[in-house]
């Protein structure tokens, strides 16, 4: 049985407070790539009573991505923003969604995320992070970003970090290893840095800081 509105509300705000969950369920949060990263900052987010998302990615959901993304084999051959918006709806029946099945650009960054408080950058390709990163810090200052860089293989979950780079941009990972080396991504591992970046989007919306 889905609980109704009231009563959802009600249990958010026993567990975080009234004015925590006023502002978590106000904020509007961009989760850009859907992978591994993205779909588990989103799972986590929506549980923390998030209000909106906006869920970005041209993909769909393929069996190879099965170890370590947050989809079910049923979804195989379902765009990403498809299959991520049903879990979540699943999860958080009250949670307010966009879906964007495209790949972000230069050219239409600005546009998509336009209406975010925060944003999550999840790519798994160098060349995406670091655009998406430019586009964000020169053209939308007022923005936080909360990015990842690193997080693959077997290396200890302890050297997963966060780290505050400027009053607005935050990094995620153990700024290391590769998704080339060894292994590659192992889904215990980036299910980590993806709870570093979800976790690192609530400290900000409540208002504590890295140092």
């Amino acid at each position: 049985m889905i609980p109704t509105y009231e009563e959802w509300t009600r249990a958010l705000e026993t567990r975080h407070g009234t004015e925590l969950h006023g502002r978590f369920s106000s904020a509007v949060v961009a989760v850009c790539g859907l992978g591994g990263l993205g779909s588990g900052i989103a799972i986590a987010l929506a549980r923390a009573g998030i209000g909106k998302l906006l869920l970005i990615d041209f993909d769909r959901v393929d069996i190879t991505n099965l170890h370590r993304q947050q989809y079910k084999t049923d979804q195989i051959g379902i765009c990403k923003t498809e299959a991520l918006a049903e879990n979540l709806r699943e999860i958080a029946p009250y949670l307010e969604i966009e879906t964007y099945t495209v790949r972000i650009t230069e050219d239409n960054a600005v546009g998509l995320l336009r209406s975010a408080d925060i944003i999550c950058e999840a790519f798994d390709d160098a060349e995406a992070k670091a655009m998406l990163t430019e586009v964000v810090l020169t053209e939308m200052p007022d923005k936080y970003l909360v990015a990842a860089s690193g997080m693959a293989g077997l290396g200890s979950a302890n050297a997963i970090r966060t780290r505050r780079i400027t009053s607005r941009f935050y990094l995620c990972g153990d700024e290391i290893s590769d998704v080339s080396d060894g292994i590659g991504l192992v889904s215990s591992r980036v299910m980590l840095c993806a709870a570093h970046q979800a976790h690192t989007v609530l400290r900000i919306l409540a208002g504590q800081f890295e140092t």
